[in-house]
């Protein structure tokens, strides 16, 4: 197909994706927040509550993570580190894994990391938000609002490939053959 056919061809299935994020907007706003345990995490000042995640703020996006052992969570979460400032500017914003707080805190120091970083090692917060089942934790982010003075769970998604999460994935697409065989590495 000649460049600028394709070219138009792309320009309307983005249309069309724009389409559907606008009618995925709308649904969101309809949601029944769904309460939540203020459950308890570790972090190397000592255990935190989840409302007290939100610093100010009426919303927090918590991301879930696997943990250093996950080059994937760790894509996302270098990615995440360059828009911090955005993201704090309207909610708070944290990173959970199973792992212990001093080695959040060792692999977040060799990656540059800014944002907070909670264990919830030890508790059932992955698995009551969905975020771990037989296979192990899986990849998530969910979003939070205090509401009434309970925490409340408003939205949710898990994380992987070629989600909107992560834009690596899409810049692929626009090489001939896509990310292929490509997988993400601590190191290049």
């Amino acid at each position: 197909m000649r460049y600028r056919d394709t070219t138009e061809k792309l320009g309307a299935l983005r249309g069309q994706i724009a389409q559907l994020r606008e009618e995925m907007r709308k649904t969101q706003n309809t949601i029944e927040p769904e309460p939540v345990e203020n459950y308890t995490f570790a972090t190397p000042d000592g255990p935190v509550r989840l409302a007290d995640l939100f610093r100010g703020k009426d919303t927090l996006f918590v991301i879930h993570n696997m943990g250093a052992s996950c080059r994937y969570c760790t894509l996302w979460a270098d990615g995440f580190n360059g828009i911090l400032s955005h993201l704090e500017n309207r909610a708070a914003f944290v990173i959970s894994s199973p792992d212990a707080p001093e080695r959040q805190q060792k692999f977040k120091d060799s990656r540059g990391w800014n944002f907070r970083m909670v264990s919830h090692q030890g508790s059932n917060f992955a698995a009551d938000m969905g975020y771990k089942n037989e296979r192990g934790f899986q990849p998530g982010v969910s979003v939070f609002k205090k509401q009434n003075g309970k925490v409340v769970r408003v939205s949710d998604q898990g994380l992987g490939p070629y989600d909107d999460f992560c834009a690596v994935w899409h810049f692929f697409d626009m090489i001939p053959g896509g990310a292929g065989d490509w997988s993400p590495q601590y190191k290049y």
